[in-house]
């Protein structure tokens, strides 16, 4: 995850700013730089690799000025150099920027029309350019920011300094978390509170859409409406934990809101903007010919796992088998020369994934891992590594690192795909393009939660709970019915809404909620009959789909949650944040341990 700072002091800025970078590096990254104002002009210094080699350039090249930007990047849009690290500027702007401009083409093209010159490979240069045409257009620095933010789509979040202005500093958010901090005369922006926790006792946290006006006497917050608005101040010296959890009252719920930018660090990674393909590292694995995958992991892994079965299979064309890996080995399976083998973990010190690895290496197969943790014992072990770049996930549910987990399998589906010529190129476009838009769709279903707060009360109440899918929604069944016992302790259970008939169905009645998750597909007419099935029976369904699917069918459920519209392909990694929600809400309401449940570990390392 890349990270944000920002600073308008009383004197030089730099060390303060190295400082909160430094705070930042557990998310990962690859390049840093920042940005000052000297003589009224925006200066920058940027490096490649760790804050190391950005000190050293500052040792030799030193950056004076009292109003500054910094940014570490991970090597997403562009690779790992010195013109795409952060912060863009022109002479009159400097940016740094966590996110995905998903229209960014279309604005570069513009601008290069317009006659303005862009250097890098990046999203993120096309927002300083982009505010700089509204500046040249005679529009203040508020209103060119204001002006360039309308345009923008996608999940972002942006710092912004203007060359001339020593007592302003813009901030806006959307899709990505930014918090704003208060000082004796100086003020902060930053990714989160580690970040600024040196700096400032006193934390804001921008909401979704706001954009804030940031000078050395305080801050001034719109909305996306465009009116003003009063933002709480929290008091972050109170409790270390408090810090780390952004304000969240949990730190389940803290990580559920980062998937927006966490989805879009790790497309980034893979995702080439301009041309919509996937670029992958380079795997010593040739696509084309692997005769067979087998998918190895735990828990919420495993379910990740399924997915990808249907999507390898579906769309790519490759059989693939998919196994708990506690019970992997012990099947004794004898897999095929030139094999591949899967295996996903968050940690990647996963004890029972780490036994499947090292059977699947036995029997001659290419290893590559699917982690979070690129330094872990599995990754060491892999002949290959896709990180997820989801950073730290503290809660045991795990959140982000699933949805992260489903962005990279869904990556390596259209690689797959192409690699065996399954489909052409402009259908991977549209893939491409789905995955693109999904930080942004993510967003909107977190800002429209009040209605899962509502629902959770109802299941708070239930003793059982079912959940019902089919195709790539019977794992996210699954892993709601997962959620919801780990965190709520309530008893719940997935199924393949066909297997209803084969006996769950002797268990509904009108205290049994039924959570019917089916977005508008080729499989939605037959999740239908199967819902009806439990309508006739008295039980309660609870209908999480998409706008199409409740225009159509909504009227027949208890509850209908409409979620955005997007390509079936991502359906699974959107429809996985209301199970998530609904199982965190539940679990509120029944105060419940809900980042600690009992008997519960975040990374099972023993067998």
């Amino acid at each position: 995850m890349c990270g944000i700072v920002g600073i308008i002091g009383k004197e030089g800025v730099v060390g303060h700013l190295l400082e909160a970078l430094r705070r930042l590096e557990y998310r990962g990254y690859d390049s840093a730089g920042i940005a000052t104002l000297n003589d009224n002009r925006i200066e920058r210094r940027r490096a490649e690799g760790k804050l190391s080699n950005l000190v050293k350039l500052l040792e030799k090249d030193p950056l004076p000025g009292s109003i500054g930007i910094g940014h570490t990047r991970w090597a997403t849009h562009g690779v790992p150099n010195e013109v795409n690290a952060h912060p863009h500027a022109t002479d009159k702007v400097a940016v740094v920027h966590n996110g995905i401009i998903e229209n960014f083409q279309v604005l570069r093209d513009e601008l290069v029309a317009a006659g303005y010159k862009l250097a890098s490979e990046t999203d993120t240069e096309v927002v300083a350019h982009l505010i700089t045409k509204f500046l040249d257009d005679g529009l203040l620095p508020e209103e060119a920011t204001t002006a360039a933010l309308k345009q923008l789509e996608g999940a972002f979040a942006l710092g912004i300094i203007f060359a001339g202005e020593y007592d302003l500093m813009i901030a806006a958010r959307q899709g990505s978390p930014l918090a704003v901090g208060f000082g004796d005369g100086e003020m902060f922006i930053g990714s989160d509170a580690m970040a600024l926790a040196p700096l400032s006792e006193n934390i804001t946290y921008l909401e979704e859409g706001d954009c804030a006006v940031i000078t050395s006497a305080g801050v001034t917050v719109k909305d996306v409406e465009g009116q003003y608005v009063v933002r709480s101040v929290q008091e972050t010296a109170l409790s270390g934990a408090l810090t780390g959890k952004a304000g969240y009252k949990h730190f389940m719920l803290k990580e559920i809101y980062e998937q927006p930018q966490v989805i879009g660090d790790t497309l980034h990674s893979f995702v080439n903007l301009s041309e919509k393909t996937i670029t992958l590292p380079e795997l010593p694995i040739d696509f084309n010919t692997v005769p067979k995958i087998t998918i190895a992991a735990c828990g919420t892994a495993y379910y990740a796992g399924l997915i990808a079965k249907y999507w390898f299979e579906k769309i790519a064309r490759v059989s693939v088998e998919v196994d708990i890996a506690s019970e992997f080995r012990y099947r004794e399976l004898v897999m095929p020369k030139g094999g591949l083998a899967i295996l996903i973990s968050q940690s990647g010190e996963t004890a029972d994934t780490l036994a499947a690895l090292r059977y699947c290496r036995e029997q001659g197969q290419k290893i590559l891992s699917i982690i979070n943790v690129p330094e872990s014992t599995i990754a060491r072990e892999s002949d290959a590594v896709l990180p997820t770049y989801a950073g730290p996930e503290i809660g045991v549910a795990s959140t982000k690192a699933f949805t992260t987990q489903l962005t990279v399998l869904a990556t390596l589906t259209i690689v797959l795909a192409r690699a065996r010529g399954a489909i052409e190129v402009e259908r991977e476009s549209e893939l491409v393009e789905a995955l693109i838009e999904l930080p942004a769709r993510v967003a909107d279903v977190l800002n429209h939660d009040e209605r899962l707060k509502e629902l959770a009360v109802e299941l708070a109440a239930a003793q059982d709970v079912l959940f019902l899918g089919r195709g790539t929604s019977y794992p996210i069944a699954l892993e709601g019915a997962l959620k919801l016992k780990e965190i709520s302790y309530i008893h719940a259970e997935g199924y393949a809404a066909g297997e209803m008939k084969h006996g769950p169905i002797a268990l509904i009645d009108d205290g049994v909620p039924v959570i019917v998750i089916a977005p508008f597909d080729s499989l939605m007419e037959k999740t239908f009959s199967n819902m009806q099935e439990v309508i006739a029976r008295g039980g309660r369904v609870i209908f999480l789909t998409d706008e199409e699917g409740a225009r159509r069918l909504g009227n027949y459920a208890t509850h209908t949650i409409a979620l955005p519209q997007v390509d079936p392909f991502v359906a699974p990694i959107l429809h996985a944040i209301p199970v998530q929600l609904l199982a965190y809400h539940t679990a509120v309401i029944k105060n419940t341990d809900i980042d600690q449940p009992r008997n519960l570990a975040k990374s099972v390392t023993v067998e």
